[in-house]
């Protein structure tokens, strides 16, 4: 039986199941009543991982949760159509699909062949996590000039190859390839 963990002591960035859903806290509070008797209470800001919904939440300090039946398995991406997208588990070589709904805008990093982890819940995939940086060649952007900085502009809009529209530096140019942040969604440097 997995074990029970009190909401007291549940810490950010851990994972908890509250009635069969798998949650992420990302802050919390302890409220300590002034009152004699009065009962220690704490608000947990807590994503949702199967809707990516968050929220905020009071409990009772002995308010007690599972631990999520949660795995992170290797897998890279395939293609995408109409359905969602599709990554080949690196470890039992099955295909797992993933919705447009959880994907969100992760489709704008991944080029067939990008190394994911894939989040699974009860062995079902519910969402991804991507590298910390990707290579994408500029597409599309305007030539830089000289004196640029000169007047402030130090960066200008570029179209991957994706279709990721984000803001470079004005020395890049079309045909470079470029590190992106994926978190942030930052020029990390020229390749």
């Amino acid at each position: 039986m997995a074990s029970l963990i009190d909401a007291i002591d549940v810490k950010r960035k851990m994972y908890f199941e509250l009635e069969g859903v798998p949650y992420h806290c990302l802050d919390k509070e302890i409220s300590t009543p002034t009152a004699r008797g009065g009962q220690t209470l704490v608000r947990l800001k807590m994503r949702n991982l199967l809707t990516r919904a968050v929220f905020d939440k009071t409990f009772k300090a002995d308010d007690k949760f599972k631990e999520p039946d949660l795995e992170d398995v290797e897998a890279t991406y395939l293609y995408n159509d109409a359905d969602g997208a599709y990554f080949l588990d690196q470890t039992s070589f099955e295909t797992l699909q993933l919705s447009n709904e959880m994907l969100g805008d992760a489709l704008e990093f991944l080029l067939e062949g990008t190394a994911v982890q894939i989040e699974k819940f009860e062995g079902n995939p519910i969402g991804l996590q991507l590298p910390m940086h990707v290579e994408l060649t500029v597409k599309e952007t305007e030539p830089g000039f000289k004196g640029d900085t000169a007047t402030g502009t130090t960066s200008k809009p570029a179209t991957m190859e994706t279709g990721l529209v984000m803001r470079v530096p004005s020395f890049v140019k079309e045909g470079d390839k470029i590190k992106i942040a994926t978190e942030g969604r930052e020029f990390a440097g020229r390749m």
